[in-house]
């Protein structure tokens, strides 16, 4: 396997690659119409990227050229000098340096000397004639010269997306296989479903690989925000990035730019205080707000963090119970993460007045809706005076989920792992009513349960009370966690765990909220992928 390392570096040969034979082909053009305009801004364009990408890898004498060369083009692009003279053939040696000392890095030897090279540009930058060597014939040197192709191809997003739906049809086909060959029991047959299995693993994951891009192509666009943000608030905000390497699915990174981004204008506006409130609370004039990714077993964690006053979870709950989010007497039992939980309710907002950033009505719960898209997780920590911390996490790719398969009524249905909280089997005894709802103990804990069955086929009504009879011999309850929230659902039994294609429902099935889409398992079975915040949501309402 490639480190990371390695791969940068590819990437980094192939796009300078390509540079350099776009430059070859501008400064040729340039020498035919020496006021060429369009391509005298893309040779400036291309020396300045290659000047920072090989900066950034620690091609530091790439670099150096670059920027000397990038300082010609801009005196030429200025009028202050003509391509004409001796800075032609200065700047085309330039150029087949450039060349050379790519393919040193390719072929891992020893970069050109371009002492001369660099003194000669500095003589033109000064209004001095460079020193040029008496042409030799180098015509043996030159049709010898290697003409490369890169080894970087662009590929469209929607090309990759087909492409994915194609591997998920394929993975689907593999289960129906394999669970046939093993009815069947041919040993041959049962080889070549194994190889598929094999073959259609590698292909499922060459293709997710090939869709992962640094978080950092969405952090570098924040320290201008961070800027714009704090200046309109009338703060001084300090910016950390962090993890900017780790790789995640372009189209997972898409989906929530605009929950970073509200996340990050949310810490800048609420969390962070003015200079003087800092001072005044004990701290540095500066706020500091920090942008970081991580991996945590198969998911991403980006976290935004600032070190602002803190949620003061006082002022959430009595915001909840005036909101009527929840009665005074239930509010006071709360604990802190509980109480956090009603800042994604819709249209919540602790603002005290509308401005630019914050105080419209639209708050956490867009961000929290994003992420639940994804089958993700949005999480907040946070202490008073100190700071709060909101974790996305989300998973490396959204083509395959893994999922908890069971049954109810003698059908399959899935839940999806990021939502699973637990699986138990309880006897009747381990059950207790209160207040119409069936609670159970777990992990200090009261957890209310509900039967999938009747939260499913209750129609538009309350849930009639619960009563502790109905509760007949062991119970297999699967625990999901959405919002802080935990909920026992009561199934006929478990399956297996496995990962899953999942497909979107097809009309009028579509408008079902409790079902985030369908999937086909391996013997043909279509399975209803069940919505875990649509069911918190359903039971909340429909409770006694």
């Amino acid at each position: 396997m490639k480190s990371r390392e390695q791969e940068y570096r590819e990437i980094f040969m192939a796009e300078a690659l390509e540079y350099y034979n776009a430059m070859s082909r501008h400064i040729s053009e340039l020498e035919r119409n020496p006021t060429d305009e369009p391509s005298l801004n893309e040779l400036f364009r291309l020396m300045h990227n290659l000047k920072s990408n090989s900066r950034a890898m620690g091609y530091n004498s790439i670099g150096e050229l670059a920027h000397h060369m990038e300082t010609i083009f801009g005196l030429i692009r200025s009028k202050e000098k003509t391509f004409t003279g001796s800075v032609v053939p200065v700047l085309f040696t330039g150029i087949d340096t450039i060349g050379e000392m790519i393919r040193a890095v390719g072929a891992n030897e020893d970069m050109p000397t371009v002492e001369r090279l660099l003194d000669n540009l500095d003589r033109l930058v000064r209004g001095e004639e460079p020193i040029l060597e008496e042409e030799e014939d180098d015509t043996d040197e030159d049709a010898n010269r290697k003409l490369e192709l890169s080894d970087l191809v662009y590929i469209q997003i929607k090309k990759l997306d087909h492409l994915m739906n194609l591997v998920g049809e394929l993975i689907i086909d593999r289960d129906r296989v394999l669970t046939l060959s093993q009815e069947i029991g041919n040993p041959a047959l049962l080889m070549a479903a194994t190889h598929l299995s094999r073959i259609a693993d590698e292909l499922q994951y060459s293709v997710m690989d090939a869709r992962l891009v640094g978080v950092g192509s969405l952090f570098s666009k924040f320290p201008r925000v961070v800027r714009d943000v704090a200046t309109a608030e009338k703060k001084d905000v300090e910016l950390t990035m962090v993890g900017e390497d780790i790789q995640i699915d372009r189209n997972i990174l898409q989906i929530i730019t605009d929950s970073l981004l509200h996340l990050v204008r949310n810490a800048i506006g609420h969390g962070l205080e003015t200079p003087q409130e800092r001072v005044a609370a004990g701290k540095p004039a500066q706020g500091h707000l920090t942008l970081s990714a991580q991996t945590e077993r198969d998911d991403v964690l980006i976290q935004v963090q600032d070190d602002g006053r803190g949620i003061d979870v006082e002022s959430v709950r009595r915001k909840a119970v005036e909101r009527g989010l929840v009665a005074a007497n239930v509010a006071a039992t709360l604990d802190a993460d509980a109480v956090r939980a009603f800042l994604f309710e819709p249209g919540f907002s602790m603002a005290k007045e509308v401005t630019e950033i914050s105080g419209r009505g639209v708050g956490l719960d867009v961000v929290k809706l994003a992420i639940d898209s994804l089958g993700g997780q949005l999480r907040v920590e946070s202490v008073l005076g100190q700071g709060t911390t909101f974790t996305l996490v989300l998973p490396t790719s959204i083509a395959v989920k893994g999922a908890l398969l069971f049954q109810l009524d003698q059908r399959n249905y899935a839940i999806p792992l990021m939502h699973t909280d637990s699986v138990v089997s309880l006897q009747p005894e381990n059950f207790n009513v209160v207040g119409g709802v069936l609670l159970t103990r777990l992990q200090d804990e009261n957890v209310p349960v509900v039967s999938l069955r009747r939260l499913l086929h209750n129609g538009d009504g309350p849930l009639p009370p619960a009563v502790k009879a109905e509760v007949e011999g062991r119970q297999d309850i699967i625990i999901v966690k959405y919002n802080n929230r935990r909920l026992g659902l009561i199934v006929d039994r478990f399956l297996r765990q496995q990962d899953i294609v999942v497909k979107p429902m097809s009309k009028p099935l579509d408008t079902i909220d409790l079902f985030g889409g369908v999937t086909l398992l391996g013997s043909g079975q279509v399975c209803l992928v069940l919505d875990v915040p649509a069911l918190t949501r359903l039971f909340l309402a429909k409770r006694p």
